[in-house]
Formats: structure tokens, C-alpha cells, sequence
């Protein structure tokens, strides 16, 4: 049994538009409607959880994606708050050694076949996450204006989701971070700080985070390539 948990409290004040980003539309659909449905499309997901600001008046109230359970939990000030608060809302079938995808609201890019191998390596491991090798040249710059280095890349990944852990490891390690008044930018790093390595599984590139309205019009060019393909 896999659930995922949808992070979807943000605001996206970095998007500058009047709806949050999770609702602006692509083809007359809600970006978050179109990230549902490609999670929903994995065969091993058994349900879904979205985690949504306490003020939300924009949700549609749909309780269902692809004829998949879908849920609810509201959020808190923080990433880390959301993904536990959506953790513990989880059904009591959902056991602590049960895995648990986390996932970007804002990813609608994703292709279910990534996703069905990470659940499939990662879930042969003690869990891990999407991601990308960075191919480009890195320079680091302490003053934004000139070169001080150019990193080596040769380690270096670019950190995707799904992020896939154990139910009862992810709250533990979410919980401990939240008490050491520290947070995490991702599930793998909270894992990473409670002595964890989390396996990388690499993913298609596409697999966008929608942040600014140039996004959205990629995102929008990318999953039309992707419903020719899957056709």
C-alpha cells in the first residue's frame, strides 16, 4: 500500500499571480488537477492526500482522482509543517512501515513511469527520491556579480519528487527537525539529518516545478508532448 501526500498550502507569492499557482490553469484545468492525475496513473498508489492552507477558498472538493481515494489535511507556516500534518492525517491502514510518497503540488510534469520505478528501487531500499544529474557548469559567486569558482558537478544532483520514505521513519525524522527549530527543504534532508541516505533514482529532466508564469507556459507545452506520447 502506497499514499502520496500532496503539498498544496503555499501561497506562490514568487508565481505574481491573483490565484495561487497550484489553480492557475493549463488546457482549462488546475495545475494541481493535471499533478493529481499523473500520480493517480501509477498502478501501486493506493490513495492520495492534499494538504491545503487553512484558508483555502479556491478547493473544488474533489474526493476522488482516477477513482483513487483522495483526502484532505490543512497545512501549517512551513513545507515540513504540511507534509506532517498530511502524514498523520493519513487512514490508520496506512502503517508506519508503510512507504509514503511526498510530492510537489507544483511538479504536473512528472511521468508515472519514473514514478513507478522509484517506488520500485526505492521501496527494495529503505526509500529515496527522484533526481536529475546536473549537467551544466556550476560557478559559485559570493557577491552576484562575479566568478570566485566553478564547482565540479561530477557528484552533484538536482533534487526532484516524488520522495518516497516510510510513513513512521519520515514523521519521526519531520518531527525531530521541527524540535531542533530546523527546516528541512526537502523529505530527504530530514531522513539525511536522522542518519539516513536516501537512494537517488534518476528522473526525466521535464519534471518541472512550476514558480513563475514562464513556467506554467513550458509546464503547458510539456504536458501536451506528454499526452501525444502516452496516447
Amino acid at each position: 500500500m502506497i499514499w502520496a501526500v500532496v503539498p498544496a498550502a503555499g501561497s506562490g507569492r514568487r508565481f505574481g499571480a491573483e490565484l495561487p499557482k497550484q489553480y492557475a490553469l493549463i488546457d482549462g484545468r488546475p495545475l494541481l488537477r493535471w499533478t493529481l492525475e499523473r500520480l493517480a496513473a501509477v498502478p501501486q498508489l493506493s490513495g492520495l492526500m492534499v494538504v491545503l492552507a487553512a484558508d483555502d477558498p479556491h478547493w473544488p472538493g474533489w474526493d476522488a482522482i482516477s477513482g483513487k481515494p483522495l483526502l484532505t489535511a490543512i497545512g501549517g507556516a512551513e513545507r515540513a509543517d504540511s507534509v506532517l500534518s498530511g502524514l498523520r492525517a493519513l487512514p490508520a491502514v496506512v502503517g508506519d512501515n508503510d512507504f509514503v510518497l511526498v510530492h510537489d503540488a507544483a511538479r504536473p510534469c512528472v511521468r508515472p513511469d519514473d514514478i513507478e520505478r522509484l517506488t520500485r528501487l526505492a521501496g527494495a531500499a529503505d526509500g529515496g527520491l527522484l533526481a536529475a544529474p546536473v549537467r551544466d557548469t556550476l560557478k559559485r559567486s559570493t557577491d552576484g556579480r562575479a566568478v570566485e569558482q566553478t564547482v565540479p558537478r561530477s557528484e552533484l544532483w538536482r533534487a526532484l519528487t516524488p520522495q518516497m520514505f516510510r510513513r513512521g521513519a519520515l514523521v519521526r525524522a519531520l518531527e525531530g527537525a521541527i524540535a531542533q527549530d530546523r527546516q528541512p527543504t526537502d523529505e530527504a534532508q530530514a531522513i539525511e539529518w536522522a542518519g539516513g541516505r536516501p537512494l537517488l533514482v534518476e528522473g526525466a529532466e521535464d519534471n518541472l516545478k512550476v514558480t513563475t508564469a514562464r513556467d506554467l507556459a513550458l509546464a503547458e507545452w510539456l504536458l501536451g508532448e506528454a499526452v501525444k506520447r502516452e496516447r
